[in-house]
């Protein structure tokens, strides 16, 4: 059975980096019929926090990524050391002294004999006796993972074929010297023993996908299937990174963004299919495919969500948004015709509220010089409130006859004397909930 996980670790807020990595799990596995784990990293206490566990939950929870069980690396702790002892025993597991400075000055040495800066393994040299001493000098060492000298390949699902030297690599460091597990060797144990078939992850972790496959065949598994995405870019191409915190998938849902605007451009961003806006996620499982993507930074704007939530919102009918349209302060009984009115208008629900206090207070009037003798003769035309479907006619047709204007001069100033806008719903559907209307002095 496929089964896929996503592993966030909870030290913040999921972004649209972290989503894109989701999603595609998330898709792989229920493409298949298969599981989806969501697999909580938090093997460092320090920066771990339960607040953002219940936060990675509810933005999963939002976009209808609902994973089948969650499990927590902090509870699994013993699993990790006993792979520990068993990589012990086998001579592929040692512990290393170095202090971050000697290994900064390690790598700069072989960096100007024009060498890879890979760890030395000087390590490996030391007696028990000259172990003990380091030990008692500076504490625990690190416990590095001793990588056979030979090629590490894969057929990646995007990337193709991948051949990486593990002589061009350093010993990864599996356990810090306070004890604490590292990704790398709690990724391995889970993937191992969780069953995982398939694992997406972003192109920054080939390098370590590499080591990986080594200590998975160590332990006598074999590894998963790997797949390594494209990073996102700004719109010019500029490193996303460093702006990820204003991406966080919770700021997106604040400005209003759709969970289905959203979920339909991470599907296809990248790939070699055109973004279509899918309105359910079955329609996103069935037109998901891995090997469309390709491996060339993808640039990413967050202003191509809002077209999207846009387009998304003008499906929607009334008993979808009701409680939305009931929060913008709209009467019950108005609630129909008012979402008629305004869901072609609007680009995130946000703007509903908007468009109640234009009906119900009424619109700073926008009108020309040339246009205030017009406006002003329309405007004795026009009757107090309440209105009907056939008001604005009535009320055009005889300001047509008063002024003999017709056409866009008739129609456009009498508009933007209403509405204050050059643009908007049409005015038939507009016309019947004004509440006020405002005369300009």
């Amino acid at each position: 059975m496929t089964t896929t996980r996503f592993a966030p670790s909870p030290t913040g807020y999921i972004h649209v980096g972290n989503l894109r990595t989701a999603l595609m799990n998330f898709l792989i596995a229920r493409k298949a019929g298969g599981t989806f784990i969501l697999r909580i990293d938090d093997t460092d206490p320090e920066r771990s926090k339960e607040e953002y566990v219940d936060a990675i939950k509810q933005d999963l929870d939002w976009l209808g990524l609902h994973w089948d069980r969650v499990e927590r690396q902090s509870q699994r702790l013993e699993r990790y050391h006993d792979a520990a002892e068993r990589l012990r025993g086998m001579g592929r597991f040692y512990e290393a002294f170095e202090t971050p400075t000697e290994l900064d000055l390690k790598r700069k040495k072989q960096l100007n004999m024009g060498r890879p800066p890979v760890y030395d393994r000087a390590a490996l040299d030391l007696g028990e006796a000259e172990r003990d001493a380091l030990r008692a000098e500076r504490g625990n060492g690190v416990w590095r993972f001793k990588l056979e000298r030979e090629r590490i390949e894969w057929t990646d699902g995007i990337l193709g074929e991948i051949s990486i030297d593990a002589a061009s690599v350093s010993d990864p460091v599996l356990i810090r010297g306070d004890g604490q597990i590292l990704y790398t060797l709690a990724s391995v144990v889970d993937d191992t023993e969780m069953g995982i078939t398939d694992v997406v992850r972003g192109s920054d972790h080939v390098t370590n996908t590499a080591t990986q496959i080594q200590i998975m065949r160590a332990l006598g598994a074999e590894p998963p299937r790997f797949a390594h995405h494209s990073l996102l870019t700004g719109p010019q191409g500029e490193a996303l990174s460093k702006r990820l915190g204003v991406l966080a998938l919770r700021d997106l849902r604040e400005q209003g963004v759709q969970p289905m605007a959203l979920l339909s451009l991470m599907a296809r961003l990248g790939s070699s299919d055109p973004v279509e806006l899918r309105h359910d996620m079955a329609e996103l499982i069935e037109g998901f495919d891995i090997s469309r993507f390709s491996s060339a930074p993808t640039r990413f704007d967050v202003k191509d969500l809002f077209p999207l939530t846009g387009r998304y919102l003008h499906g929607l009918d009334l008993n979808t948004v009701r409680a939305e349209v009931a929060a913008a302060g709209v009467p019950d009984d108005l609630a129909a015709p008012f979402w008629a009115m305004a869901r072609d208008n609007i680009t995130t629900l946000h703007d509903l509220a908007g468009w109640w206090a234009l009906c119900r207070d009424g619109a700073e009037p926008l009108v020309a010089d040339e246009d205030r003798e017009f406006v002003a003769q329309a405007m004795t035309l026009l009757p107090p409130p309440p209105y009907g479907p056939d008001s604005w006619a009535d009320w055009t047709a005889a300001v047509k006859d008063a002024t003999g204007r017709k056409g866009k001069a008739l129609f456009m100033p009498l508009r933007k004397a209403l509405t204050g806008q050059e643009r908007g719903p049409e005015m038939a559907t507009l016309m019947p909930l004004l509440q006020v209307v405002r005369a300009r002095d």
